[in-house]
């Protein structure tokens, strides 16, 4: 039977979200140029949580000069200089994680538990690991004197707003850089929110500048005479779209953009460990995942087995209230999200695949969607070629290694995959032959700073993190 949970709510009274928010220019908050505004709504609620400014093309000028003007300094600081404004940040953030962990439950959606003990020990982990490489990037592998870019240009998703913010930024002001970061139009608080850290680290005006805005910001600012530099993390159609605006331009750009992880369950794999990764590896922040194992693939003869160990684990999970400590499926991010899965997981059943869910009570308010997984799926359905970017998962079967590689690879992404085997023999042959960037064995969904990420085909070009990271950021 399962254990009833009292509830453990996280206070909300750690955090003190002001009324409105304008634009970080130049060390600043300010107006839009135009006095635009938009709302930020928590999505486990649908209340509002703030009003935010909208950059206009003016606003997005103003910015793009202020880092410009910026960059002359901050580059000619010595390495050991500007590790130390790094270093800062990095302890601030730890300092202040409690009060970002909820912050970002709230503009987000998931769960506490994620954002306290994945999302914010990464964050402070980013900057500590780019600030250690600010004096040695002649020894990062690309030449003897390698020079900064200039002014980055930086559009981050609304997944892991604050964790995307870490990946774009630090490794940008290790090597010299200055940069003008869009958040995304659903999260943008724990951005400015950060903005508010770089004033109390002594950070120099201009190095970092933060833009709230839809897309229209974010295409103004991809599209700007004055940006050296554009990395984009989000879909692969709006990443098309930003490569077409680059493309002509001496620009450099990095995409890191949607996947369709295949999660490969060999017949050996321990049952109950792989379940974990299964479960951790789709509904883990609600499977809103680029590298998500949203494709089960499992060996014919261990299928049944599995899928009832799956089952049995699914109806454990405590989908709800985000700021409750027990719940391990939270929020979707927005109400046009919620309607892209809703549509998915409905083909799914239109086209003949089998659905199930366990029995769960979804709150009135907000948006939910309950765990799911499909069986009967064929490589045809769409459910097993789109990134559906929910907690949907998939299943197919294989009978030998060479089909799970064949099926794991017939996708246009290529991000991520897990390999699920006691053999290392066969997981080094099989992760030789997956076209992913990130290939993990016996688990799934590990993060560190020091290991590069990053995809192949539709799934975008460029790595983030480990030295790898750097080489994005610097003229080599």
């Amino acid at each position: 039977m399962a254990f009833e949970y009292a509830p453990a709510p996280e206070s909300r009274s750690v955090v003190d979200i002001a009324p409105s928010y304008g634009l970080f220019i130049d060390g600043e908050f300010r107006e839009a140029s135009d006095g635009k505004v938009f709302k930020t709504v928590s999505p486990s609620t649908e209340e509002v949580l703030s009003e935010v400014a909208q950059a206009s093309a003016e606003d997005v000028d103003a910015a793009v000069k202020a880092a410009r003007k910026a960059f002359e300094k901050w580059s000619a600081l010595p390495g050991s200089e500007r590790a130390k404004y790094l270093f800062r940040i990095a302890r601030i953030i730890q300092e202040r994680s409690r009060e970002l962990a909820v912050l970002e439950t709230l503009d987000n959606g998931k769960p506490i538990k994620e954002t306290r003990d994945a999302d914010l020990p990464l964050v402070a982990a980013h900057f500590f690991y780019y600030a250690g490489w600010a004096d040695k990037l002649g020894h990062a592998g690309f030449g003897a004197n390698p020079k900064p870019l200039g002014v980055a240009g930086q559009v981050i998703p609304w997944n892991f707003p604050l964790l995307m913010l870490a990946w774009k930024i630090a490794p940008a002001l290790a090597a010299g850089n200055t940069v003008v970061l869009k958040p995304a139009e659903t999260t943008p608080l724990s951005a400015l929110f950060f903005a508010d850290i770089c004033r109390q680290a002594g950070l120099p005006k201009g190095v970092v500048n933060i833009l709230t805005g839809d897309g229209t910001t974010g295409a103004a600012l991809v599209a700007h005479d004055g940006i050296d530099k554009v990395a984009f993390t989000g879909s692969t159609a709006v990443g098309k779209a930003i490569a077409r605006t680059v493309a002509g331009t001496d620009k450099r750009l990095s995409l890191e953009l949607g996947g369709k992880g295949a999660n490969i369950v060999f017949d050996d794999a321990p049952i109950d460990q792989a379940v974990e990764g299964i479960v951790n590896g789709i509904f883990f922040n609600q499977g809103q995942v680029c590298c998500a194992g949203s494709r089960l693939l499992v060996q014919e003869s261990i299928q049944d087995e599995l899928l009832d160990a799956l089952k049995r684990r699914m109806s454990t999970l405590r989908v709800g209230d985000p700021l409750d400590k027990n719940t391990d499926v939270g929020a979707i991010n927005s109400a046009e999200q919620l309607a892209r899965i809703t549509a998915l997981a409905d083909s799914g059943e239109a086209e003949g695949a089998e659905r199930w869910a366990p029995a769960c009570e979804l709150p009135d308010a907000g948006y939910w969607f309950a765990p799911t997984i499909f069986t009967n799926v064929t490589q045809a359905h769409r459910i097993a070629r789109e990134e559906i970017f929910g907690p949907v998962l998939s299943v197919l079967s294989f009978r030998t290694p060479a089909e799970a590689v064949a099926k794991a690879n017939n996708s246009q992404y290529g991000l991520s995959a897990g390999i699920w085997t006691e053999k290392g023999s066969r997981m080094l042959a099989v992760a030789d032959k997956l076209r992913a960037g990130v290939i993990w064995a016996n688990t799934f969904n590990k993060f560190d700073p020091t290991s590069p990420f990053g995809g192949y085909k539709e799934s975008g070009f460029g790595r983030e993190g480990g030295r790898h990271g750097l080489e994005a950021y610097l003229d080599v």
